[in-house]
């Protein structure tokens, strides 16, 4: 049995320089830039040194091709090079639609995602052949809709997929998936529900697209939590020690895959959820507790200010570094320099700029909470 990962041991943070000259178009929800900021903002308050950052490799075809269908793969390749699809293209793959645009980068940005969670899930493979515990931080992952044939909800390829059948490949057994993304992990869901090497838990908005994940709908693989609008920190707390923590413990996976989309916060415009980033945090690190070995990923998140102070946060909980009450001048920089095409994002609140942890939001635990709670706990 392997021990946990020791205080002192850093986790390995995996970037691109991809992000930050890419973008899926300027009225796109993710025109913003996000994990080109969490790699500035971590490195302006000295959190991210080479010696544990990756430039993140690009999954090959062959190696999409592991969960993707051959020809879905080649139809996003033909896209990026044409810069345009075809009618037939577009109902039978799901490419060059609003949610799934062409754009300039649209096969090498999603296959560097992947190529990042592939990277990383040899890595800790290689530290579960030796024995030792390892945590892998790779933000442009948790493309989680992502569909063996076709793009969905913003997601071309499904990172979480591959770097899970990465790590069953490299001989582990049980591979636990929590998922606190407001939408629901449909993707990955599907992708093994009739594997019982995996156990997936989303956590995530009822009545959000893509209307699925409902308490009624539960498995021996996988466990759903669908919240009601507002959402708080209290009520995510409760579902994590009632639901994720005790399935996690009854399960005893080898390694933990925790997707972390920023959408559940308040400030996003994707969501009704009203959780502050100290609660995902809180969430995330309570999941990495579970497993020797986890990867950690990003995932949803449409307000460029929220995204970067809840990822560059997850970041510092790694570490176990204590974020400060007031960003120092060179963070302040880096995150007065954003900028946001939305109504949001024309006077932004001043805490945005200078400081990284938000306000709690707390509460009672509601019944439909309670509800959900009770709907899928072990």
């Amino acid at each position: 049995m392997l021990q946990r990962a020791p205080a002192a041991q850093r986790p390995l943070f995996i970037g691109s320089e991809i992000y930050r000259s890419s973008t899926y178009g300027r009225r796109h929800p993710l025109a913003i830039p996000r994990v080109s900021t969490v790699m500035d903002l971590s490195r302006a308050l000295g959190w991210l040194d080479d010696d544990v950052y990756l430039d993140s490799p690009r999954a090959t075809p062959e190696e999409l091709a592991r969960f993707h269908t051959p020809d879905y793969v080649a139809a996003v390749q033909a896209a990026e090079a044409a810069q345009r699809v075809g009618d037939d293209v577009r109902e039978r793959t799901n490419l060059g639609r609003l949610e799934n645009p062409v754009f300039g980068e649209m096969f090498r940005r999603p296959a560097t995602a992947v190529g990042g969670s592939l990277a990383a899930a040899d890595r800790l493979v290689e530290a579960w052949r030796a024995g030792a515990p390892a945590t892998v931080y790779n933000p442009a992952g948790g493309t989680h809709h992502g569909r063996p044939d076709r793009a969905s909800g913003f997601c071309y390829f499904n990172d979480p997929v591959l770097g899970i059948l990465r790590l069953l490949d490299g001989g582990l057994n049980r591979v636990f998936y929590a998922d606190f993304d407001a939408h629901h992990g449909d993707g990955v869901e599907a992708a093994f529900a009739d594997d019982d090497r995996v156990l997936t838990c989303s956590v995530h908005e009822a009545g959000r697209w893509p209307m699925q994940g409902t308490e009624s709908a539960q498995g021996a693989t996988f466990r759903n939590v669908a919240v009601p609008p507002g959402f708080h920190d209290d009520e995510l707390a409760a579902v994590v020690a009632e639901v994720v923590l005790p399935l996690a413990d009854a399960f005893a996976p080898e390694a933990v895959v925790i997707q972390g989309g920023a959408d559940a916060l308040a400030e996003d415009p994707l969501s009704k959820l009203s959780l502050s980033n100290r609660a995902l945090w809180h969430a995330v690190q309570q999941a990495r507790t579970v497993a020797p070995l986890a990867l950690v990923l990003g995932g949803g998140g449409y307000n460029p200010w929220s995204v970067a102070r809840a990822w560059t946060g997850v970041w510092a909980g790694l570490n176990g570094i204590e974020v400060p009450a007031r960003l120092p001048a060179p963070g302040e920089a880096v995150l007065r320099a954003l900028r946001w095409r939305r109504a949001a994002g024309r006077n932004p609140p001043d805490h945005w700029f200078t400081t990284l942890a938000d306000v709690p939001r707390g509460g009672p635990v509601r019944d439909e909470v309670r509800r959900a709670i009770a709907a899928a706990a072990p």
